[in-house]
């Protein structure tokens, strides 16, 4: 049995953190151990894992062990998902705002036709 995609939700969710976003921005770089992810944090180490549960739980971190060292790498389907629901969000009150814009000017002047 396959584990569900995460959803839109979780993935804002997992982003409304500043600690969880700089997680991400870093494995934006490349993948990096659990401890090198948690070195520019001034918390504990199982605050931090908290953190990456969380990221991981939301489908935008992935993690394997090797030996000692676990080692994170971002996966982007799920914020590919979220800048498509964002970019039909700007689509759609784009499209409003223009046509707000042409009804004021057609107030101002009614003689003029869009």
């Amino acid at each position: 049995m396959s584990a569900a995609p995460p959803t839109l939700d979780e993935t804002f969710r997992a982003l409304a953190d500043p600690t969880r976003r700089a997680v991400v921005r870093a494995l934006g770089r490349g993948p990096a151990s659990v401890s090198e992810l948690a070195r520019p944090f001034e918390m504990a180490l199982p605050s931090f894992l908290q953190h990456l549960r969380v990221l991981e739980a939301s489908g935008l971190v992935i993690t394997a062990k090797t030996g000692r060292v676990r080692t994170c790498t971002l996966r982007t389907e799920p914020l590919a998902a979220a800048e498509d629901w964002l970019e039909a969000q700007r689509s759609l009150w784009t499209k409003r705002l223009d046509q707000l814009d042409a009804f004021v000017l057609q107030l101002k002047d009614p003689e003029e036709t869009p």
